[in-house]
């Protein structure tokens, strides 16, 4: 696997970020990293991002959260960020982007033109709570087929925040250095945790890992743990794409989801358990 890159010790530049910044790691593709919620697609509009790949000028991230995006489980509620600062450094060709997430948002779920009398749709109301918090991505509440049905949305709304998580993205050419410090945040009722690596599912079609698994479009699955040493996601008709690795003490999965003008993502994402202090993970971009 490969190794992480060293900390940034002296900086060319270093600047705060009021807006947007991009990074070329090629004449094809760069990474994008908003301050704000920016691109605001679809369900998670008002979620904070982690980097966005960007492939010909286009966003490629689709309802996906970007690479290297926490996001914390309670005993009462999932915690997202819906605010940041960030700081971004250079030195020669190597850059370092340190995004501060406020935990500050939090998922409420409403119900339309469902009939509290239908005996059907009281028994899922009273049963949905229990899958929340049974389903280990309990970000979006994504029931294939139940949303088609009855209509679940899902929002997120701002709260008292839990704490902030500073993530620090290295990036040297086609690789990505993640760093996730968890150490400010309010630990009682903690559960688990995640950091997410999601782009577009519309782009991001081919799965594959070491273990020559080899997947595309649904058969990806929704959130299934990986065995294999590294998996990797590609768009269907080149080499461009994103590679992860296994890493001790975390579980790796894969999911993808699309429903037109409701989801659309899909990722390699890692759950870790709530004692993880400082996680840290590469991420290989190829075809750059």
């Amino acid at each position: 696997m490969p190794t992480s890159l060293p900390p940034v010790e002296q900086n060319d530049l270093d600047f705060p970020i009021s807006e947007s910044h991009t990074i070329r790691i090629s004449d094809l593709i760069d990474l994008r990293v908003y301050r704000d919620t920016r691109p605001r697609n679809l369900k998670i509009a008002n979620l904070q991002k982690g980097l966005i790949l960007v492939f010909e000028g286009n966003e490629l991230v689709g309802e996906g959260t970007g690479f290297g995006l926490p996001v914390l489980v309670c005993s009462d509620q999932t915690y997202f960020s819906g605010s940041s600062t960030i700081r971004v450094s250079q030195q020669d060709d190597r850059w370092s982007i340190r995004k501060e997430f406020m935990m500050d948002r939090t998922a409420r779920n409403r119900f339309r033109n469902v009939t509290l009398e239908n005996r059907l749709a009281r028994d899922l109301i009273a049963y949905l709570p229990r899958l929340y918090q049974m389903h280990p991505r309990l970000r979006l509440l994504r029931l294939k087929g139940v949303t088609q049905r009855i209509d679940i949305n899902t929002s997120f709304v701002q709260t008292k925040p839990i704490g902030k998580v500073n993530v620090i993205y290295a990036i040297d050419k086609q690789r990505i250095s993640i760093s996730a410090d968890f150490k400010n945040l309010e630990r009682d009722r903690l559960e688990k945790m995640f950091m997410l690596n999601e782009q577009g599912s519309r782009f991001f079609r081919k799965y594959s890992d070491s273990q020559g698994t080899k997947l595309e479009d649904s058969k990806i699955g929704a959130w299934d743990g990986i065995r294999a040493k590294w998996a990797s996601l590609k768009l269907p008709d080149n080499e461009v794409g994103f590679r992860l690795w296994k890493k001790k003490n975390s579980i790796l999965r894969r999911g993808r989801e699309y429903l037109k003008d409701s989801l659309d993502w899909v990722g390699l994402d890692y759950e870790l358990n709530p004692e993880t202090l400082v996680f840290e993970y590469p991420i290989e971009i190829s075809g750059a």
